[in-house]
């Protein structure tokens, strides 16, 4: 092509594409497999496998359009995030994929506005997971017989962690024995977690006071992109 013509062209696209509205991505949710088939869900993003910081977003849907209503920086497990069908327990990998949130629970009272089923944590509430036993992966007032407590976590030994948690669905319905238990969305502590997600305690009251049963939350948790990313789930 002569130049003349060549900038003739140049200048033609420009003109046609100099009033043009930038392009505006989906939001996340809509990007995704799979959201739950509610009209809320929470996103917890980490940017690579090996991340133990990224964002959790809180989204709610009203006819057909997501929209974001908060976000907080997150914490996942100290060594990153793994494949929730595969996870192993006791390697302090947070699971990716696309869980309910059965209840929630707390040192503290529920903020006011909660919604979701919610048991205040006592001298007697206890997270099993001694995968020896019935009760794995599951919460008990007073630990059974068959439950070890050195297998398991006295949910009022962390007060500060525990102040609100959501429970997440990982390996919950239908538990699989040293696959992981005692997954939850719940207040920071000092540094990564062992597995949960966690966020500043302003979020979390943010996020128990939003969260509406009827609506059916759930969460998804994945990375940027690769195998595990966020939009597979």
């Amino acid at each position: 092509m002569r130049p003349a013509v060549v900038c003739a062209a140049v200048l033609a696209v420009t003109a046609s594409t100099a009033g043009a509205a930038p392009a505006v991505s989906e939001p996340l949710p809509a990007r995704m497999a799979d959201t739950g088939g509610g009209d809320q869900l929470i996103t917890a993003e980490a940017p690579g496998k090996d991340s133990t910081t990224g964002e959790v977003i809180w989204w709610e849907n009203a006819g057909g359009t997501w929209s974001r209503i908060g976000s907080a920086e997150a914490r996942f497990g100290a060594n990153g995030l793994t494949e929730g069908r595969t996870r192993k327990q006791s390697t302090s990998t947070t699971p990716t994929g696309l869980y309910d949130l059965p209840f929630a629970f707390g040192a503290d009272r529920a903020p006011a506005g909660t919604g979701v089923a919610y048991r205040e944590v006592t001298e007697k509430s206890w997270w099993c997971e001694d995968n020896a036993s019935t009760s794995y992966n599951r919460w008990v007032n007073s630990l059974p017989k068959d439950c070890a407590a050195k297998e398991s976590e006295h949910l009022i030994g962390y007060p500060e962690q525990y102040r609100w948690a959501l429970v997440i669905g990982f390996n919950y319905n239908k538990p699989v024995k040293k696959r992981g238990a005692g997954i939850f969305l719940h207040v920071n502590g000092q540094d990564a977690t062992a597995g949960c997600v966690s966020v500043p305690a302003s979020a979390m009251r943010r996020i128990l006071q939003w969260a509406d049963p009827d609506s059916a939350p759930y969460i998804a948790i994945g990375t940027t992109s690769g195998a595990t990313r966020i939009t597979r789930y």
